[in-house]
C-alpha cells in the first residue's frame, strides 16, 4: 500500500492539473487572439505564437507529463527526455541536411 502512495504522489493533484489546463487555455486563446484581432504585423505575429507555444510546451511538461528535478525519478525522466528529444532534433536535421546535400551534388538532366 506504501508504494501506491509513493506512485500517487508522484502525480499531480486535482489543483496542479487544473492549473496546467488553464495556463493552457490562456497560451492557446492569446495568440488565436493576436491572430484574430488583425492588429498585429504578419512578424509580430509568427513571433507571439512561436513564444507562446514554447511557454505551452513548457506547462504541459511540468503540469502533465510531471518533468521536474526535485526528485531521483523526476531527474531520470526529465533527462532521459531531454536526451531522446536532443536524438530526434539531431535525426531529423542531419536526415533534412544530408538530403539537401545529395539534392544539390546530383547531376541536373539537361532537355
Amino acid at each position: 500500500m506504501a508504494h501506491a502512495h509513493a506512485h500517487a504522489a508522484e502525480h499531480g493533484s486535482v489543483k496542479s492539473y487544473l492549473v496546467g489546463f488553464a495556463l493552457s487555455v490562456i497560451l492557446t486563446a492569446i495568440p488565436f487572439g493576436m491572430v484574430m484581432s488583425g492588429a498585429f504585423t504578419r512578424q509580430a505575429a509568427t513571433l507571439g505564437i512561436v513564444v507562446f507555444a514554447v511557454a505551452q510546451i513548457l506547462v504541459h511538461l511540468k503540469y502533465f507529463l510531471h518533468l521536474h528535478l526535485r526528485t531521483p525519478q523526476g531527474k531520470l525522466n526529465t533527462f532521459s527526455f531531454i536526451f531522446t528529444a536532443m536524438v530526434i532534433v539531431l535525426l531529423v536535421a542531419l536526415s533534412i541536411w544530408i538530403i539537401t546535400s545529395a539534392d544539390v551534388l546530383m547531376m541536373r538532366m539537361v532537355e
